[in-house]
């Protein structure tokens, strides 16, 4: 498929899941990916969701789900036949070879890492995330925003500094066991693991895409169950 027809056919692929497409980053000669022929990739979209968007599609279709890391499995029936239809390479977040994500997102669209390390969009705040990506050996060109300054450094508050019940994250990032320690108290099990991560909630970028809460209680389950 020439490459001007790429991110058309894959929105329209990928309508009925709620993924979108999620910035491309573009490589010099050799700096990508390794594909499936053993070429390399000149091109990588990024694939994932913003705010709940994926979460209709992914409810009804765990349903009949019986087995483990169900996000993983469905993002991977959404998007591994349509790698296939249009020849690209899939490469998701929990397989190996373990793809640099992030610094893909940074790349495509100036994101920066927020305090409790999700990385922060100027728009979508902390609800977003990124379930693939595909690799063409093509150039692909997409115009996206560049966030030169990260929100969090214009934000003068910093709410979700003082919302973290478990005082676990500071400026200098964020801490795994102070989290865990309090999501295994009768607190913790009524708080933040009931309804989602407080800090992240506190933050004002993007609240209008805050995922419901059958979501937040599915990441806060999977992370922590």
């Amino acid at each position: 498929m020439p490459a001007f027809g790429v991110l058309e056919a894959l929105e329209e692929a990928l309508q009925p899941s709620g993924i979108r497409l999620r910035g491309v980053v573009k490589f010099h000669d050799g700096e990508g990916p390794a594909l499936a022929d053993g070429s390399t990739a000149r091109s990588v979209v990024l694939l994932g969701n913003v705010g709940g968007s994926i979460w209709p599609a992914f409810s009804d279709w765990r349903g009949a789900y019986a087995g483990d890391d169900p996000l993983d499995a469905w993002s991977k029936a959404v998007i591994g036949p349509i790698a296939k239809r249009l020849g690209a390479t899939p490469f998701y977040p929990s397989d190996p070879p373990y793809m640099p994500f992030q610094t893909w997102a940074m790349r495509a669209q100036g994101l920066k890492a927020s305090p409790l390390g999700i990385l922060i969009h100027p728009e979508y705040g902390l609800w977003h995330g990124y379930r693939g990506a595909l690799a063409f050996g093509e150039r692909i060109e997409w115009k996206s925003l560049e966030a030169d300054i990260s929100p969090c450094d214009t934000c003068l508050e910093k709410p979700c500094l003082s919302a973290c019940p478990a005082d676990a994250i500071s400026l200098s990032g964020f801490s795994v066991q102070p989290c865990r320690a309090h999501l295994f108290t009768a607190k913790g099990q009524s708080g933040c693991r009931a309804s989602g991560c407080f800090a992240r909630d506190a933050c004002p970028v993007g609240a209008a895409y805050r995922y419901p809460t059958e979501q937040l209680r599915f990441h806060m389950d999977a992370l922590f169950g």
